[in-house]
């Protein structure tokens, strides 16, 4: 037999779970002044990218020796010029127990489970043998993504524009010096000469299709190329699509001509 019992609940304030989307800053070295030069070079032409992002410090990456897990890391330091780039640094993952204590001292908390999610091919095909099993689970209602950012006009020289959170389609000509940018996938039904930057925030999944391939810089997940490496004769100027390639030999670009 059921029994309930009375209870009272405080008037100013409730406690719940919440979850919480964080940025990860996954370091490959301890060294301040070089990580600085490496955020100017990719995000210094980029001031409203971040948005007061917060965002987990996490070492797990970092390789043995002085410039690794052997190495004292200046967390105020850092957490200043993350700030530069409206990075809000939370929380810090991984490291050697004296890394820990340095930022435990400098007010970020331990996150272990904040684990960056990097969506991989075959995560995907294991979602989707998952997702075809029956269930007896009652159905619940499909999220609907938001919709992709649409350009219909030309982008000149000096003009940047980001998707945040979706995809984005452009309908006209990406000049050189113009930026597009998307945390999704970047559609050029035009000719792309500017710099274009997919999966903005690590989706490693995210693709880069134009008309006309011939960017000044192309990007996917963080791994990029620039037009000092020139594409093949097979893609240069002709409909492509670009789309990021993890094995053991690591990370890569592969491009692949389209046939429409």
């Amino acid at each position: 037999m059921s029994i309930a019992l009375a209870a009272k609940a405080p008037s100013t304030f409730e406690i719940k779970s919440a979850q919480l989307s964080l940025v990860a800053l996954c370091l490959k070295s301890s060294d301040v002044p070089a990580i600085e030069a490496d955020l100017r070079l990719h995000y210094g032409d980029m001031p409203g990218f971040f948005d007061n992002d917060p965002l987990v410090i996490d070492l797990s990456a970092l390789p043995e020796g002085d410039t690794g897990l052997s190495a004292p890391i200046d967390f105020s330091a850092l957490q200043g010029l993350l700030r530069e780039y409206k990075l809000r640094a939370v929380a810090v993952r991984g490291g050697s127990a004296a890394q820990q204590q340095a930022a435990l001292g400098a007010g970020l908390f331990p996150a272990e489970d904040a684990a960056p999610m990097r969506t991989a091919p075959q995560a995907q095909a294991a979602q989707a043998a998952q997702a075809a099993q029956p269930s007896a689970a009652a159905p619940v209602a499909p999220v609907v993504p938001p919709l992709a950012m649409v350009i219909d006009k030309p982008l000149r020289s000096g003009q940047q524009v980001y998707a945040r959170g979706r995809d984005l389609v452009v309908l006209a000509m990406v000049n050189p010096g113009a930026e597009v940018i998307a945390d999704g996938h970047i559609h050029v039904y035009a000719p792309l000469r500017g710099k274009a930057i997919a999966g903005a925030r690590g989706q490693s999944d995210a693709r880069i299709i134009a008309l006309a391939m011939d960017p000044q810089l192309i990007s996917i997940a963080g791994v990029y190329r620039t037009s000092e490496t020139p594409l093949p004769d097979t893609v240069l100027g002709k409909p492509a699509q670009i789309r990021l390639q993890t094995g053991e030999q690591g990370d890569r670009l592969i491009i692949d001509p389209l046939t429409l």
